[in-house]
């Protein structure tokens, strides 16, 4: 097996069992950044000279492994330094209690390091298996590791947002467990060593796949991991989860996570492809990302918490990022960009709502007002978060989006084309009235708490601003090679 990907694996989880083995707090937190920092020089190292691929290794990063093991690795590390900072100024309380938005925990700090680093490991599993059985295993240790993250304010809402992250995303999970096995029985014939499940064996043997098994199998997997992504109507989870979770814990799941399902459904997608099935996925990809980004405009629309608006606005992108995948061509390139850009952009926007939330010490938009007065450098980021969410130029998502309307039209597909531009027209709409609202007018009297904007509160959302308008003005070439061979697998082009 590559090496490499073992210890991209093994070191996070190392590291995690060492956090909770750490009597101090202090010792935890830079064990968190400093792990984050070596997987990410060590991805860094596979991007720039990758490892020769084996067809028997069931542990190895291909092109669309390392653009999300890229991009997980990134923004962990960006939520490592947001968490030095967080976890100083978390306010300690001898019992769980919630007051006028201040969240409290007794939660020892090693569960939250400790798993931090289980989660990076088991992200990290995702994105170099090669084998879709590993593969399943590795989403199901992501619920697993991030479910007391979630929890970790110990409130009753917390508790309810965790149970439904657990039920709902157990049943995906055991959907995709179905659909997994199916594919073992479509793949039943071409060894005589048994069903393989090794993704080079199963796309080499694609003309042998049993057609009626391997559709089935699809239809399930989708299910199954767009539960996880949160696709509609299966995301019923994610706006829950997002809202309750810590901001830095959210910036992850809506940034990295939801991106390990998607890679779930891109493997399945890429053994479809090869047994020349690839039409009928591609009229499901479709069908889900329209729906999903209807769902998400419904519910952005007036909607009243700003985090809960983060959440579905993931919804919409994972919909734009499914139905990019379903258009082909350049539309896959498209979605491969615009996977990076959101990962990118929904990491600012969930950092900077941390610094709101210790501002305001409220989620309502209503209980937000002044932000460009009370926040100086946190308001500005959040006006150009909402420009680089919903597409507008020069960030890197404007053309991404750009790029997926235009293969919409190529491949022939107006209706989608008209459908796409009103969503997102909806969408654009609705975020701003909210964004506007809350940064501009005067503060409240008195109801928020101003403290001075510490460096490691801001500059982590400022540099993944940065990056998300480099990309808008250019593409470095280890980025654009990268997001060219991952359309590739994918059967796309620039």
């Amino acid at each position: 097996m590559d090496a490499t990907a073992i210890a991209l694996v093994v070191m996070p989880a190392l590291a995690g069992a060492l956090a909770f083995a750490l009597p101090t707090e202090r010792p935890q937190r830079w064990l968190l950044l400093g792990t984050a920092a070596a997987h990410l020089a060590l991805v860094g190292v596979s991007i720039a000279n990758p490892p020769a691929p084996s067809p028997a290794d069931w542990l190895h990063a291909d092109s669309l492994g390392l653009l999300f093991l890229g991009i997980t690795s990134t923004l962990f590390f960006v939520a490592a330094v947001y968490a030095i900072g967080y976890l100083q100024r978390e306010v300690r309380a001898p019992r769980p209690d919630f007051v006028e938005g201040v969240l409290f925990s007794n939660q020892p700090e090693r569960v939250f390091v400790g798993c931090m680093l289980f989660f990076l490991a088991a992200m990290s599993l995702v994105t170099v298996s090669q084998h879709m059985g590993v593969l399943w295993v590795a989403i199901e240790a992501t619920t697993l590791a991030s479910a007391p993250l979630i929890y970790f304010h110990r409130h009753h809402r917390s508790l309810e947002a965790t149970w439904k992250y657990l039920l709902l995303c157990s049943v995906g999970i055991a959907v995709a467990l179905l659909g997994t096995f199916f594919l073992a029985v479509a793949a039943s014939g071409i060894s005589s060593e048994g069903a393989p499940l090794l993704l080079s064996d199963l796309m080499a043997g694609g003309a042998s796949l049993h057609g009626v098994w391997l559709k089935a199998a699809f239809l399930l997997l989708l299910v199954g991991y767009g539960t996880k992504m949160g696709l509609a109507p299966f995301h019923s989870w994610l706006p829950d989860a997002h809202s309750e979770s810590p901001s830095l814990v959210s910036a992850l799941m809506s940034g990295a996570l939801l991106n390990c399902a998607f890679l779930g459904i891109l493997r399945a997608y890429q053994v479809v492809a090869a047994a020349g099935e690839a039409p009928f996925a591609r009229e499901l990809l479709i069908g889900f990302g329209l729906l999903s980004m209807a769902v998400a405009a419904v519910f952005i629309i007036g909607q009243s918490d700003y985090k809960r608006m983060l959440a579905y606005s993931s919804v919409e992108h994972m919909g734009i990022l499914s139905l990019g995948v379903g258009i082909g061509g350049g539309a896959a390139f498209g979605a491969m960009f615009h996977a990076l850009n959101h990962s990118l952009t929904k990491g600012l926007l969930f950092l900077v709502a941390g610094n709101i939330l210790a501002a305001f010490r409220t989620t309502s938009v209503r209980g937000v007002r002044g932000m460009l007065q009370l926040l100086p450098v946190s308001g500005p980021l959040w006006m150009a978060g909402l420009m680089a969410i919903t597409g507008m130029p020069p960030f890197g998502s404007f053309l991404s989006e750009f790029t997926i309307l235009q293969a919409i039209f190529a491949q022939g597909y107006p209706l989608v084309a008209a459908a796409f531009l009103l969503l997102l027209a909806v969408i654009f709409i609705s975020m701003a009235s909210i964004f506007l609202r809350m940064l501009m007018g005067d503060p409240w009297t008195q109801p928020v708490v101003v403290h001075k904007e510490s460096l490691l509160a801001v500059a982590p959302a400022a540099l993944l601003a940065a990056t998300a308008l480099l990309f808008g003005l250019y593409l470095p070439p280890a980025v654009d090679s990268t997001l060219q061979a991952a359309a590739g697998l994918l059967g796309g082009a620039r």
